[in-house]
């Protein structure tokens, strides 16, 4: 029996050729062509990126190389945020599962499999709630190409609609929620600080999507899976949005691995928590900034 590819959903603002870069790889993958895409467009957010804008959208209704492809083209602004919330609520409420991509984001010919493989292993098993595809430049001699652990990560990810709905960026009740012990767990052991992204979003500094998903997960003991070398590299930090440089600290090693060997073993590894943990006190000034940068970034 052929397995249900999951959709692939992928949201574009004002950047044409980082847009491009992710829609080239993307059709590159062994799986495109079964794959169903859908394209989230948002509107500009004033005239200054009205140009780019629509550069992106006579692109995108250019493009082929997969079984169908949806253009939603929002009439207004909805900022990053709430365009990925809706976006994905509304596809996954409809296909039971998604992979879901940012237009920064370039994939090895090999990330669709890993990622339909993964949906397809854990669907039943539901302690495991969020599939990445990026990892961080980890040491890579090690014996499985695969793990699981509490983290989130955002660059290319999927995930299933009875884990999904449980999603809530609920500001307050997640400050109110969160005892000391548990915020200290949130942020590696006290080792990095996520939880400030919440209090962030509480004043109005920045408005992101993504610590509330890793908040939800991680309030339901869940478990994300991570492939040791990454499908995805993000070219994001390339100078082309404000406070960028080229100099990436998160540059993975790239994966070629066409098949992963999934464990059934439901619980985090520890050995890989102990590279996060290091990776984070090594880099602690200039991973400060760098979130700060991304998080700042806006759609204008």
């Amino acid at each position: 029996m052929v397995k249900k590819l999951a959709p692939i959903v992928l949201f574009v603002y004002n950047r044409p050729w980082h847009t491009q870069q992710t829609i080239e790889a993307l059709a590159k993958n062994e799986l495109a062509q079964d794959s169903e895409l859908f394209i989230y467009s948002d509107a500009a957010k004033n005239e200054l990126a009205s140009q780019s804008v629509n550069e992106v959208r006579r692109y995108i209704k250019s493009i082929n190389g997969f079984n169908k492809i949806t253009i939603i083209e929002r009439e207004r602004n909805w900022g990053l945020a709430s365009s990925i919330i809706d976006g994905v609520t509304t596809i996954i409420n409809k296909y039971g599962k998604i992979i879901v991509l940012e237009d920064d984001l370039v994939t090895s010919p090999y990330f669709l499999n890993f990622m339909n493989d993964a949906l397809e292993f854990y669907a039943d098993k539901p302690k495991v709630w969020h599939v990445s595809g990026w990892n961080y430049p980890f040491p890579t001699d090690w014996l499985t190409n695969m793990f699981l652990w509490r983290l989130m990560n955002c660059w290319g990810w999927a995930t299933w609609a009875d884990r999904w709905q449980y999603y809530d960026k609920d500001i307050d009740g997640v400050i109110s929620d969160f005892t000391k012990k548990e915020t200290r767990a949130f942020n590696l052991d006290g080792v990095e600080n996520f939880f400030g992204q919440v209090i962030a979003n509480k004043k109005g500094k920045i408005n992101t999507w993504a610590i509330f998903w890793y908040a939800t997960i991680f309030k339901q003991s869940g478990l994300c899976v991570n492939p040791t070398r990454t499908y995805v590299h993000n070219i994001g930090f390339d100078a082309s949005g404000s406070h960028c440089d080229t100099d990436d600290i998160y540059i993975s090693n790239e994966t070629e691995s066409r098949f992963i060997t999934f464990t059934d073993v439901l619980q985090e590894d520890k050995l890989a928590m102990d590279y996060l943990k290091l990776f984070y006190k090594n880099n602690k000034k200039t991973i400060v900034m760098r979130i700060i940068s991304k998080l700042k970034r806006v759609w204008t």
